[in-house]
């Protein structure tokens, strides 16, 4: 395709992994936007509208928000090698739904335990710490979060049962990798590098080591460097691609061209307002406008995302 893929991340965060590898695993070429970890994140919310989380893929003026629309806007853009092979299409999306969820809470409460936290903020200045801790209490308000030892024990059983599959196969499902590897994979990732004096509960799971070894094997493709201004350039330069025809499922009673937010179901829940102008049977599309970035298309999943009539100004 002629337009760059454009992925917004930083290095440590793990759904960033996600999609690194996933690129990597279809050899595409993509530029790197480099985005900060914590708020404020002004060239971020230039272009979701609100959004913060990370990663988000930008194609000219069209904006794709959460990792599992990303891997299905990357099947689109290069069908092959898939991340859905159509034998494991459904179980595939399933087990990713769960290790992105489930298993990244249970990984992530036990890597930034007070061990964890401290190995990774070590060379970083105390106000470092402290803002990170604030702006992801922030993220998570309202969110039942598992104390260390649950996490601990939890996420043991789960390295447990992904020992179980890799002993069986190269990959999580069979010969080749797919969309479950990634998923599964970057929350462990985050374990191992990031945060590596917690890696030892590894050491009971041995097939993991090596399987996350073969994923890792398969690269982030070709990088370039961008800059945040450069993207927002590119996005104001060009307009958004046409819609699909199956621009409509109504489950919400709310019409085309309404004004709307939508906002994910619990971590991060910065809402993004616009126009709808899709709601297809998988995700949602709203047309907005800004000042730096120009018209906009930015595209959510419709699970793990919330749609609501936006709130009349008085």
């Amino acid at each position: 395709m002629t337009t760059p893929l454009i992925l917004h991340h930083y290095p440590s965060s793990p759904f960033s992994e996600k999609i690194r590898l996933a690129l990597g695993y279809k050899q595409l070429a993509w530029k790197s936007v480099v985005i900060p970890s914590i708020a404020p994140k002004p060239d971020v919310v230039a272009l979701t509208g609100g959004y913060r989380k990370t990663p988000f893929l930008q194609i000219g003026a069209d904006i794709y928000c959460d990792s599992a629309l990303i891997c299905d806007v990357l099947e689109h853009v290069q069908p092959e090698p898939v991340l859905y092979p159509p034998h494991l299409k459904g179980v595939a999306r399933v087990f990713a739904q769960w290790a992105d969820t489930t298993l990244f809470w249970a990984a992530m409460a036990y890597n930034l335990q007070p061990k964890g936290a401290s190995a990774m903020f070590a060379n970083l200045p105390p106000a470092a710490a402290q803002a990170f801790g604030e702006d992801r209490r922030e993220m998570s308000a309202g969110m039942q979060r598992l104390r260390p030892a649950d996490a601990t024990g939890a996420y043991r059983s789960y390295l447990r049962r992904i020992a179980h599959m890799a002993e069986e196969h190269d990959f999580l499902f069979g010969a080749e990798p797919c969309l479950a590897d990634f998923a599964a994979y970057h929350p462990l990732w985050f374990t191992r590098q990031c945060v590596p004096v917690m890696a030892d509960i590894f050491s009971a799971t041995p097939a993991v080591l090596e399987w996350m070894d073969r994923v890792a094997a398969l690269g982030h493709g070709r990088m370039e460097k961008l800059t945040s201004e450069d993207a927002i350039t590119v996005a104001a330069g060009l307009d958004p691609l046409p819609l699909a025809d199956d621009l409509f499922q109504d489950d919400h009673g709310i019409a085309l061209g309404s004004l709307v937010t939508i906002a994910a179901e619990s971590f991060g829940t910065e809402p993004t307002e616009g126009e709808l102008i899709a709601a297809t049977r998988t995700r949602y599309t709203l047309r907005r406008t800004d000042p730096r970035a120009g018209l906009l298309h930015v595209h959510f999943p419709r699970i793990g995302y919330t749609l609501r009539k936006a709130e009349k100004a008085t």
